[in-house]
């Protein structure tokens, strides 16, 4: 009927939709919460200029203009990949893009990066990790992707592609060959690489006038892995049904009747994962599963920069070709004589396990922080993920021919260093070079899939132990894929690792509950330093002590010089040496103008700490173990308690439970 509004089939007719945006726009909304609001719709204005920007179109004369006034615009993609993993100095150290305890295989990476990005023949590699499950191969490259996809939307990498090109190539191609020297003679400006057979169909004409050629259409491009620009990615499947074409695109049968040949430009998908990686980077998923004929593509492209596809002209590409595998993979590839010439193709980059406690504890934080454990606020209580770290770096050592494996680890962590020299230290990583330390082991996921577990099984609990995370890293071995189908020996030794990895947690707890005990521990622990000290230089010097109360003089008390030495194993026949040290260590620091500190000389701080634990050694045993403590035991729990979560990290219910369990083992001792 006349007049009458029609409905569409989203169950609203134009002017209906008018009258619902005017509904909405009229709606009043609340002062409070327009101002909550205006901050957050205060960024579109900025966002849609970004968008803007990135949008940009010009044409071929104006492009011209700005790669003259600015050559970086001109990059190669190796060019575009350093300047963006260097554009910051942390980008693989800190954020989700960092990859840590991996500064040597990073270093290389950035190297190699930079080579290509000079024009060496390392730009004409195959750049492949090698690495066990979980070593952060995957990690850097895709943090590399999201560094170029971040780098082509600033102004500095900005990046523009002729507007219809399928490959989104350097505009530059159209320059005749014939000119290009005497570009890089007057500007300084390199152009290497053809137009693709769909641009020669559209603008070979071009060259022959240039009042067209001006006119090409130019547009500014933002690298993207999702929307397929300038990033590709393989992953090898079933080689009787993965198809050649997934790389290196193929024709389009459909076409065949409106173009007739298979060579026509017009009848070609250029939609193979080499061809949308052009001007970026092309991941290869453990690449050493592809079919061999996969793999042969590359020797073209990285050789001569051209993907080459059965009876078709060759396309010209620019890219970094970054590939993954697991050890054994490549090891066997390795080995095979027939792989000769990918071989030497190749630049390898091993990604080993990292061998630092530190470095493997802050992988695990990263993890489980993106999990929605940190949205709950889950407490993990101090020496969980260092007791975790600690059974993965374990499983990754061998013990050697001077140092068991928990003492390799505390090496490479430096916390053990003080009496190594650089030959010592070069020693041990030569020895575990050898036996491929890193290569092995237990992966971070493991770790983490074992912490997840704990997580959900205390499920509204306040926090997480190294109790109940060493536990579930024992409970995981029979069911994970990385360790169920372990063999006996092997299994064998994993547990051996825990059980060295439960002895160093109870050491540790014992040694937080023991200091906190001790009321004010750095002042207490400070002034039995200098008392020590005053009586050593006195026996040094052949002089008496004099009290400062009384000033009454007295012989340097040997009973007290020794029951401290014996805290650090230090001999009867070694004491004068060892006093003599620690005075050379004095007056290094008096001449440093540094005032001497005894916690940086570990053997003198693990003494002044185990003659104050040792002191109280009898009352911590008796209030920490005590079932039903009475008021003076309670209020002295309570205090230690206190200290452990103001001073040391850890919360209410985890401090309580590792109060509980160093008493129940000084109990055991004693019995």
């Amino acid at each position: 009927m006349a007049g009458e509004r029609l409905s569409s089939s989203n169950g609203f007719g134009e002017d209906e939709n008018y009258d619902n945006e005017q509904a909405i726009l009229n709606q009043e909304i609340a002062p409070e919460e327009a101002r909550k609001s205006h901050a957050f719709f205060g960024k579109f204005d900025k966002y849609k200029d970004d968008q803007e920007k990135l949008n940009e179109k010009c044409n071929f004369e104006e492009y011209f203009e700005k790669a003259i006034e600015n050559p970086e615009v001109t990059r190669t993609a190796y060019q575009t990949v350093y300047r963006a993993i260097t554009s910051r100095e942390d980008f693989f150290k800190t954020g989700k893009n960092a990859l840590y305890g991996a500064e040597e295989p990073t270093e290389r990476f950035i190297e190699i990066m930079r080579a290509g990005a000079k024009g060496l023949e390392i730009g004409k590699r195959i750049i492949l990790l090698a690495g066990p499950p979980g070593s952060g191969k995957s990690t850097l490259v895709n943090g590399t992707k999201r560094a170029i996809e971040e780098y082509s939307k600033t102004d500095e990498g900005a990046m523009y592609a002729i507007a219809d090109c399928p490959m989104h190539e350097e505009p530059l191609h159209l320059i005749p060959k014939e000119l290009r020297e005497e570009l890089k003679e007057e500007h300084g400006i390199q152009v290497d690489g053809d137009l693709c057979p769909a641009c020669e169909e559209n603008y070979g004409k071009a060259f022959n006038n240039p009042e067209v050629l001006k006119k090409v259409p130019i547009k500014r491009i933002a690298i993207s892995e999702k929307k397929r620009v300038g990033i590709g990615t393989f992953k090898p499947s079933d080689p009787k049904s993965q198809d050649i074409t997934e790389l290196i695109g193929g024709v389009d049968y459909s076409q065949l009747g409106d173009h007739g040949s298979a060579s026509d430009a017009k009848a070609y998908r250029f939609d193979g994962e080499l061809n949308k990686a052009n001007r970026g980077a092309m991941e290869f998923v453990e690449m050493l599963k592809s079919d061999p004929k996969f793999l042969y593509t590359l020797l073209d492209l990285t050789q001569d920069r051209v993907i080459k596809s059965p009876r078709f002209s060759n396309i010209h590409a620019d890219e970094v070709i970054l590939a993954h595998t697991n050890m054994a993979e490549y090891y066997d590839y390795r080995k095979n004589p027939k792989n000769e010439a990918l071989n030497d193709r190749m630049v390898v980059i091993e990604v080993p396990y990292t061998l630092k406690v530190s470095e493997e504890s802050k992988i695990h934080e990263k993890l489980i922080g993106q999990s929605d454990i940190a949205k709950d606020k889950v407490h993990i209580s101090p020496k969980t993920y260092e007791m975790a770290s600690t059974f993965g770096v374990l499983s990754r050592l061998k013990d050697g021919n001077k140092y068991k494996k928990i003492q390799k680890l505390k090496i490479y962590d430096d916390q053990e260093t003080h009496d190594l020299t650089r030959r010592d230290f070069d020693e041990i990583k030569a020895e575990d070079k050898k036996a491929k330390a890193g290569m092995h082991g237990v992966s971070p996921r493991y770790i983490i899939d074992s912490l997840s577990m704990a997580l959900s099984k205390n499920e509204g609990k306040e926090c997480l132990n190294p109790m109940d995370a060493i536990k579930a890293l024992k409970q995981n071995l029979d069911y994970h894929s990385h360790t169920s189908d372990l063999s006996e020996t092997d299994k064998a030794a994993i547990l051996e690792d825990i059980s060295t990895v439960w002895r160093e947690f109870n050491r540790q707890a014992e040694h937080d509950v023991k200091r906190a005990f001790v009321h004010s521990f750095d002042e207490t622990a400070q002034n039995l330093c200098d008392n020590y000290l005053n009586h050593v230089e006195a026996y040094r010097n052949k002089t008496t002590i004099i009290d400062p109360a009384t000033d009454q003089e007295y012989e340097p008390d040997e009973r007290l010089m020794r029951s401290i030495e014996e805290q650090a194993r230090i001999s009867e026949s070694g004491k004068d040496e060892y006093r003599k040290e620690i005075f050379i260590n004095i007056g290094a620091s008096a001449r440093k103008g540094e005032k001497f500190d005894y916690t940086k000389y570990p053997r003198l701080k693990e003494a002044i700490q185990n003659k104050l634990f040792n002191d109280l050694q009898d009352v911590i045993s008796l209030t920490t173990s005590a079932s039903v403590p009475n008021k003076d035991q309670k209020e002295r729990i309570e205090g230690v308690q206190k200290t452990m979560v103001e001073e040391q990290g850890y919360c209410e219910h985890c401090a309580h439970a590792i109060i509980k369990h160093v008493g129940n083992n000084l109990n055991k001792s004693k019995s």
